[in-house]
């Protein structure tokens, strides 16, 4: 059975996360990091940049939220019509 702590890509975000999320300059913390809860806080304010308003060099430079609202919209070509069975 392959763990979390074994795949790449998770020590990789898990490294992204230490280094923007909790270091001494990072922006998501208010000041020291003195318990848990500050640890927490500064978790979520991390991932939620990271997950809707960072910006992505792939998509144009824009955030992942921005890139949604213009692909969803446009009629998909990529998949063809089922037909009812």
């Amino acid at each position: 059975m392959r763990h979390a702590y074994d795949n790449a890509l998770t020590k990789s975000t898990i490294g992204l996360l230490k280094t923007e999320a909790v270091s001494k300059r990072s922006p998501f913390l208010a000041g020291p990091i003195r318990t848990i809860d500050d640890t927490e806080f500064a978790t979520m304010g991390w991932v939620d940049w990271f997950n809707t308003r960072r910006l992505h060099s792939t998509l144009g430079y824009i955030t992942s939220n921005e890139f949604e609202t213009i692909y969803y919209p446009q009629p998909s070509t990529l998949q063809p019509e089922l037909s009812p069975a």
